[in-house]
């Protein structure tokens, strides 16, 4: 038998607390490893919290976390309060990216009995 979990209501009401109040903790944005240093626990504990259908309210927060990270992210790079380039690198985790768009690349799927040909041009 494993270690008994951490997980309980004061967990959850000091996640939120991070949350709404990040910058008390000496944090410029909130983040995962943020909130697991503050709950003394390990990331893939975080990671698996979030995925546990039973701990909805702890995925919830951490979505806020990355979207409340991403905003201030948005705001503040956009004005030039952050570092443009540290700024480009985490976003990069919320799905944004500079690379150019590819134009004229189309892919041609053609399915037949004998299995799928792919052809690109």
């Amino acid at each position: 038998m494993g270690r008994p979990t951490k997980y309980s209501t004061a967990l959850l009401e000091k996640a939120q607390h991070y949350l709404d109040n990040y910058e008390e903790y000496d944090e410029v944005i909130p983040s995962a490893v943020g909130l697991a240093l503050v709950l003394d626990i390990t990331r893939s504990t975080l990671y698996a919290w979030a995925r546990d259908e039973d701990k909805k309210v702890f995925s919830h927060i951490l979505d806020n976390i990355n979207k409340k990270q991403e905003q201030i992210l948005l705001k503040n790079g956009l004005n030039n309060q952050f570092n443009s380039n540290i700024t480009k690198l985490v976003l990069g985790k919320h799905g944004y990216h500079d690379r150019p768009q590819q134009e004229g690349t189309q892919v041609q799927v053609i399915i037949n009995r004998g299995g799928v040909v792919l052809k690109s041009g």
